[in-house]
């Protein structure tokens, strides 16, 4: 079996991990020394090589993401690390910051000096109060001890760190979006281009990172980016969080190199509930499209995933066993979607709604076997033509449900109702309802 790394969870059980005291017990800071002692270009340089990839979702090169900066002008440019995590499935920011907030601080002092960044945003999810007191707390910290403001540990590096806290809308984890709603206007995506790099944030070079992201490299400046690149795949490197959740017997956070594979990290969650079985997962939260039990030994990277259909975004992993009716969670998504799209544009807006109004009426027996050609119809209609990828998410577990489970949706329809209702028992032993099954 793969090995777990905790690296950026190793403190996680220690008494008050969250305090400064114990940060700097455990070797804390002793990066950004470091990198302060290197030129901007050299820090960059051990970036690149390292292989780090943004732990945000796309999995873009970050050292790369960073050389879309425009040259110097003498004027502001700006670093915001994106903490509105809201992706159904995905929870793996909230308790790193809640563990090990100076991780992420330190991360950003190192990132905001190699970038030539003076002021840095921290956007978080306004229903996390906890994360933004805790936070709160490790910025008087910092800042008390010399690691943020002025002339950081006599390197003449001045920095600036404003937390912000977002109002709760899930399109604001969109970069541009969450830029509009940082500036105070409405959160909703922005034609592109120009990309943030050129004209962000207030219309100057900006540059966005996960929180998982930038608590990456204190690690790779500590330690070097050969012990960073020596985990992982080829394409793939380093260590990543995996958020298992639903039917395993020990759901959590896991922190693993990539290529560790689903089976594994059932393993290492204690199995799938007792007498129970895999039906179905998602590898990257709910806009991923779903795989099955045939996929469970796909190594869990961008590439692999990529080839057998699917995508590993943020390691939102949702597994579900042979009890769970794959109509009734894609419908779920699916009305989450309609929610929370920002109504900007015509295809998101309207096609999230008429998709949860054929999933409805199919999840209560209502439905004709023409819905079926319907639901793809609409999800063709909405996916690339989106302003943002909220349109695009939308359909992945539509589109891939109907691709593995298509027979469960024909038994809805013929048995008019689910066939996961008690009330209608009779309706496991049909072979649609076996076929859906495999």
């Amino acid at each position: 079996m793969t090995a777990l790394t905790p690296v950026l969870s190793s403190r996680w059980a220690e008494p008050r991990s969250w305090t400064l005291e114990t940060y700097e017990s455990g070797g804390g800071y002793v990066a950004l020394a470091k990198a302060l002692k290197s030129a901007p270009a050299d820090v960059i340089r051990v970036v690149k090589d390292s292989g780090l990839r943004g732990r945000g979702g796309a999995g873009f090169a970050t050292a790369a993401k960073w050389g879309y900066l425009p040259p110097d002008d003498g004027g502001p440019r700006y670093l915001v690390v994106n903490a509105d995590e809201s992706e159904p499935g995905t929870c793996k920011d909230v308790p790193l910051l809640m563990a090990s907030p100076h991780l992420l601080l330190e991360g950003l002092v190192i990132a905001a000096y190699a970038t030539g960044v003076r002021q840095a945003f921290i956007y978080l999810r306004g229903e996390v109060v906890h994360v933004h007191r805790r936070l709160l707390q490790a910025l008087d910290e910092a800042r008390a001890k010399g690691y943020l403001g002025r002339n950081i540990l006599g390197s003449g590096l001045d920095l600036e760190v404003t937390l912000h806290a977002g109002a709760g809308a899930y399109i604001c984890g969109e970069e541009t979006a969450l830029l509009s709603s940082l500036e105070g206007y409405r959160g909703q995506p922005r034609l592109r281009p120009p990309y943030p790099a050129v004209s962000g944030l207030y219309s100057r070079p900006t540059i966005i990172n996960n929180v998982e992201t930038i608590a990456s490299l204190p690690g790779i400046l500590g330690r070097g980016a050969a012990w960073f690149a020596s985990m992982g795949t080829r394409d793939a490197k380093g260590h990543a969080f995996f958020s298992l959740s639903g039917h395993v017997n020990r759901p959590g956070q896991y922190e693993a190199p990539f290529g560790i594979t689903l089976r594994e990290l059932i393993q290492a969650a204690g199995g799938m509930r007792p007498g129970r079985r895999l039906k179905f997962w998602t590898p990257g939260g709910s806009s991923s499209e779903l795989l099955t039990v045939k996929h469970l030994d796909v190594p869990l990277d961008h590439e692999s995933v990529g080839a057998v259909g699917s995508q590993l975004g943020t390691r939102g992993i949702q597994v579900f066993d042979d009890t769970a009716c794959v109509v009734r969670a894609v419908a779920r998504w699916t009305d989450f979607y309609r929610h929370e799209s920002c109504g900007k544009c015509t295809p998101c807006r309207e096609g999230t709604f008429w998709l949860t109004q054929v999933l409805d009426r199919i999840e209560k027996g209502k439905g004709t076997r023409a819905d079926l050609d319907r639901l793809l119809e609409t999800c063709t209609s909405i996916r690339g033509r989106s302003l943002c990828a909220l349109g695009d998410g939308a359909t992945m577990t539509i589109v891939s449900s109907l691709e593995h489970f298509k027979a469960e949706y024909a038994a809805h329809i013929d048995g008019h109702g689910c066939p996961f209702d008690p009330r209608q028992t009779a309706l496991f032993s049909s072979p649609g309802a076996k076929e859906a099954d495999a």
